[in-house]
């Protein structure tokens, strides 16, 4: 029914039983697990003028740390004979997600959430629902 499942990933604690769900359902369909991790990377930042002090430096320092969540993921795939795909991109979470299942043609997206709400949600919203709402891939 699955050939492709995808988990993004952020690395927290959190999102450890959702990338337990995506590892199970991949081994179930017998599915490539495609392993996402998205570095946050600003679009704009105003009033900062050409450059901002070390932030190259902390967006290469997240996508290591990308590298190795993802990597942990892919062990623990591997080791129960799911082939895997891992990617580490810079951008938006909630686009990124959605391009990356639209351009690799995913079946199914398993996401875990952070569990925020009331005023956190409202300012630091949900990537989890940003993408159930405009996906048109099941998750």
């Amino acid at each position: 029914m699955f050939d492709r499942v995808l988990i993004p990933t952020d690395g927290s604690e959190a999102v450890r039983p959702a990338e337990e769900t995506a590892i199970e359902l991949a081994r179930i369909h017998d599915a490539t697990l495609h392993i996402l991790y998205i570095v946050d990377q600003p679009t704009s930042l105003s009033g900062t003028g050409e450059g901002v002090p070390g932030l190259d430096n902390l967006l290469d320092a997240l996508e290591q740390e990308g590298q190795e969540a993802t990597g942990d993921v892919a062990t623990q795939a591997e080791d129960r004979g799911i082939e895997t795909t891992t990617a580490v991109q810079r951008g938006n979470p909630h686009d990124d997600i959605l391009t990356y299942a639209e351009e690799n043609d995913i079946d199914v997206i398993v996401m875990g959430t952070h569990g925020r709400t009331g005023v956190k949600r409202a300012l630091l919203g949900s990537v989890t629902e940003d993408v159930v709402r405009h996906s048109e891939v099941p998750y």
